[in-house]
C-alpha cells in the first residue's frame, strides 16, 4: 500500500509524494498508474536505490533526477523542477527524495509562484512532515522574494 511509503502524501488525483520507496514500494506506485518519478534526493547515498533510474524504466515509468543537495538548495534546482511539472502536468507524478522534506519545500514554492496558491495553504502540507531549518527557511524566503 502507498500509505506505508515514509511520510506518503496523496496531494491531488494525479500527484503523491513521499520519502525514499522501496523496490516492492515502486511496483505499488506503478500498479497505482503513476506514469512518472521525480526524485529530488541524491544518488550514492545510504538512502538511495541502486540504479532507481532502471527499476522504474523496467516497470514502465519515465524516471526524472532533478539532485538537490540538502545543505544548498538552489534556484536552478526549482526551475528544473518547475519546467518538470510544466512538462508533465497531464501525468500521474510521484515525486519522492530521502525523507519528502526536499519534496515538500518544493512543491509548496511551486504551487505559490506556478500556480498561484496563497503561502499558508502551501505550507500546509510542508508541515504535515517537517518545520523547515535554517538553510531550508533562507531558501524560501529567497525563491518568494525574487
Amino acid at each position: 500500500m502507498l500509505e506505508e511509503i515514509s511520510n506518503f502524501l496523496q496531494l491531488s488525483d494525479r500527484i503523491a509524494t513521499s520519502g525514499q520507496p522501496t523496490k516492492g514500494q515502486f511496483r505499488e506506485i506503478s500498479r497505482a498508474g503513476y506514469e512518472v518519478v521525480i526524485n529530488l534526493g541524491l544518488t550514492g547515498t545510504d538512502y538511495a536505490l541502486e540504479d532507481e533510474a532502471g527499476l522504474i524504466r523496467s516497470l514502465g515509468m519515465k524516471y526524472v533526477h532533478i539532485p538537490v543537495i540538502w545543505e544548498n538548495p538552489t534556484l536552478e534546482n526549482l526551475d528544473e523542477f518547475a519546467s518538470t511539472m510544466e512538462e508533465h502536468q497531464g501525468n500521474k507524478l510521484f515525486v519522492h527524495c530521502a525523507a519528502n522534506m526536499r519534496v515538500s519545500v518544493f512543491m509548496a514554492l511551486y504551487r505559490v509562484l506556478s500556480l498561484g496558491w496563497e503561502w499558508e495553504r502551501a505550507m500546509g502540507d510542508v508541515r504535515r512532515i517537517w518545520e523547515p531549518n535554517s538553510v531550508w527557511d533562507t531558501f524560501i524566503q529567497q525563491m518568494l522574494n525574487r
